[in-house]
């Protein structure tokens, strides 16, 4: 029961402080330093020969480690009972997962920051575009306001799976290690996964890596959003709702992010997706749905509640699977 235990507690106490809280702006926040650990490494290491060795080297260098740190910070905690006693050890591991599970999630900040572009647009397109610009990849100054609406919700959709749904995929299977190792993906792949010529070696490796950390998180994702996401259907049912996911998922340039995005267009019965500039760089992306109609306030007010009902969808599926799991 302990072991049940020490997995519940956290995953709950986590999920409530990210929904309360959001992320702790003023507090050191562990991806904040994976990001000074690749950024330092990067500088040093992304330059002469051998690159994408050295990028390989880097990527699973730093997942490893990572994930042997949080295991070890857990085995010490564990071994307090020895001096502080059985209670003593239980609620420090309880308090240290909790927060970690805390920092881990980020389906509050996301929606709030979906939520913040569309309030920038109505005060003007400029500050719109520069709101967007802080949750993606693409160059946003010229984009139209219809391209800003759009970009926050394919942020949503894509963000749902990597913020919310793939770290509590990877808490699942291997715990609060996991779920950090899982960040450190993450964080690699936003980094230096870029196809550019400065990352096109360096990051190959931590872009691989994190196609297939995604790979099922992505296409759970889509079905959660189907799922909570069928009653505000404009016109599709359920099954035609699957048949455009399967249809224009794989489309994507990414192997991941149109599943969740494919979902989400399809319950707007709209169009994402198309060519884009990153780093100044035109870059063709395939698009996903034909109804190229404008977007409006209510798509955000729908798309919003979808991200977060299928959030409390996939901790509650989390709950029973390890539930029935530590009941075998």
């Amino acid at each position: 029961m302990d072991g049940l235990m020490l997995l519940l507690l956290p995953l709950i106490l986590g999920w409530i402080l990210d929904h309360v809280f959001g992320d702790p702006e003023a507090l050191p926040h562990p991806v904040v330093y994976m990001g000074r650990w690749i950024s330092f490494w990067e500088h040093r290491l992304n330059k002469g020969c051998c690159r994408k060795f050295k990028g390989a080297l880097l990527a699973i260098g730093s997942i490893v480690l990572i994930f042997l740190l949080f295991r070890t910070m857990i085995n010490a905690l564990c071994f307090i009972e020895n001096y502080g006693g059985k209670h003593f050890s239980f609620i420090c591991l309880v308090l240290f997962q909790s927060i970690a599970v805390f920092y881990c999630l980020a389906g509050c900040t996301l929606r709030k920051e979906v939520r913040m572009v569309f309030e920038a647009l109505d005060r003007s397109l400029e500050e719109g575009r520069s709101q967007v610009a802080r949750i993606v990849g693409r160059d946003t100054q010229n984009l139209s306001e219809q391209e800003v609406k759009a970009a926050a919700l394919e942020t949503l959709a894509e963000n749902l799976s990597d913020g919310v749904v793939a770290p509590l995929f990877w808490f699942m299977l291997w715990g609060v290690p996991g779920m950090m190792m899982y960040k450190m993906v993450n964080t690699l792949d936003s980094m230096i996964g870029y196809h550019t010529p400065r990352y096109l070696d360096f990051g190959c490796w931590a872009a691989r890596i994190d196609d297939v950390a995604n790979y099922i998180p992505a296409r759970l994702t889509a079905i959660l959003i189907l799922i909570v996401g069928v009653r505000y259907s404009k016109s599709l049912t359920f099954g035609q709702c699957c048949a455009f996911v399967c249809k224009y998922g794989p489309k994507h340039a990414s192997p991941n992010s149109g599943w969740p995005e494919a979902a989400l267009a399809s319950i707007l019965d709209c169009q994402f997706g198309g060519p884009h500039n990153y780093f100044g760089e035109y870059f063709y992306k395939p698009y996903i749905g034909e109804n190229a109609r404008l977007l409006d306030d209510t798509d955000k007010t729908i798309s919003l509640k979808i991200a977060n009902q299928s959030e409390t969808l996939c901790v509650s599926f989390l709950f029973v699977i390890l539930c029935v799991v530590f009941s075998l």
